[in-house]
């Protein structure tokens, strides 16, 4: 009698003790040092970069509920996180000029592309890839971190994201690679970069400049003459070109800055729910079986005594408590998925709009609308549209300065 009443004992104490078991949470996240440039690197070694906005990585037929993975937030995500790889490349003093680019068809050194496979708020992982203007592919990895709960906390420093590290990463990896570059190739990429421009503007004229190697690397076939006046002609028209890519960085800087609060916000309650979702799923897991471990032992071990007999209170106080915790099992899953809900509820604020972009042409103003996609096509395409109808392309052209602020900041909740 003695050991059973010992085994109910230690079963209600397991129960107990099983039932308040939770997953420890990570405090401080993993970080990495950012390469800085410490001399003044000469310009004709400087790569433009260019970012395109990222895919946003939503499976097809994706279920939010059980992938938790919420277009919306991930639309916005995809390109908030291209600008501030641009903010933290500019930052190191290793490239020329930095933009993103709203078409893999603008002119650039530099091409970076990227997809998100996790992004949560505790986790992310992005898969990102380098290829320069003649098509030498670069490298593409795939870049991961774990945040703690010190990434959200209001004394850390606010110009390091949450997911820093990952930026930092990638930075010195790009940083890495262009060190392998003899600067007789950085010269060539430049050139490259610039004659596909050319080309693109005025085919007849440039389109035989470059040809695909045998390695299916765009080459140098001949360069223009630099006192050619076409060549000064088109470096004009680049010029306007990256003007307006500018103007478009500022309607991304404008979204980027406008979600930021909100963003964070989210990012900072999605982890928080994330965690609490998976010690929930986790205990409620351990409440049930451990639950069903004390009914079943307890319904299995025979007892001699009296209804009132110590034995026969303790096999029945142990039952009560195995289904007890079964039944709190069940509350803390649907719990959960409260805060799954929660998750769902706070995705819903996000806008990935473009303001229009007004660009005056010789004193004709012209008023270019949709996103900074359709904006730029509209735009390459009224560029050509002058080169072939207008010989000297001296005149001014001024494209409006989109106001910082278009987005307004939300209260993070």
């Amino acid at each position: 009698m003695r050991t059973n009443l010992q085994l109910f004992v230690a079963l209600i104490l397991s129960a107990g003790f099983m039932s308040g078991c939770t997953v420890s949470e990570v405090i401080h996240a993993e970080t990495s040092h950012l390469d800085v440039a410490s001399l003044q690197i000469s310009e004709s070694l400087l790569l433009d970069v260019g970012i395109l906005n990222f895919d946003a990585g939503v499976p097809n037929n994706n279920d939010s509920e059980k992938s938790r993975i919420y277009p919306e937030v991930r639309m916005a995500e995809a390109r908030y996180l291209p600008y501030h790889i641009k903010t933290t490349l500019q930052g190191t003093g290793f490239w020329g000029a930095v933009r993103v680019v709203p078409s893999p068809d603008v002119s650039t050194d530099i091409l970076v592309s990227g997809v998100i496979d996790q992004s949560d708020g505790e986790f992310i992982t992005v898969r990102l890839k380098a290829v320069d203007a003649t098509g030498q592919f670069w490298f593409e990895n795939s870049y991961t971190m774990q945040t703690g709960i010190s990434s959200y906390a209001e004394y850390r420093d606010k110009t390091q994201d949450p997911y820093q590290k990952v930026f930092n990463d990638f930075s010195n990896d790009l940083h890495t690679h262009v060190l392998t570059i003899e600067p007789q190739d950085v010269a060539r990429i430049r050139q490259v970069s610039e004659l596909k421009f050319f080309g693109d503007m005025a085919p007849d004229v440039f389109g035989e400049h470059l040809a695909l190697n045998d390695e299916g690397r765009i080459a140098v076939q001949r360069l223009p003459a630099e006192n050619d006046p076409m060549v000064d002609r088109m470096r004009q028209i680049r010029e306007r070109d990256r003007l307006v890519v500018d103007t478009l960085n500022e309607h991304y800087a404008n979204f980027y800055y406008g979600i930021a609060l909100p963003y964070e916000g989210w990012r900072k309650r999605t982890r928080e729910q994330s965690v609490a979702y998976r010690q929930t799923r986790q205990s409620a897991m351990r409440r049930a079986l451990i639950g069903a471990a004390v009914v079943v032992g307890s319904a299995s071990i025979s007892t001699d005594g009296g209804y009132y007999s110590a034995e026969r209170i303790a096999k029945n106080v142990a039952i009560n408590k195995g289904w007890n915790t079964i039944i709190n099992s069940f509350r803390q899953y649907r719990s959960a998925n409260i805060h799954r809900e929660e998750i769902k509820e706070l995705s819903e604020s996000f806008v990935a709009e473009a303001a229009p972009m007004v660009v005056q042409v010789q004193g004709e103003t012209l008023r270019l609308t949709g996103t900074a996609e359709a904006q730029y096509e509209s735009w390459r395409k009224l560029l050509r549209d002058i080169y072939e109808t207008e010989t000297g392309f001296a005149e001014i052209i001024q494209v409006s300065d989109p106001s910082r602020g278009q987005l307004q900041p939300q209260p993070t909740g």
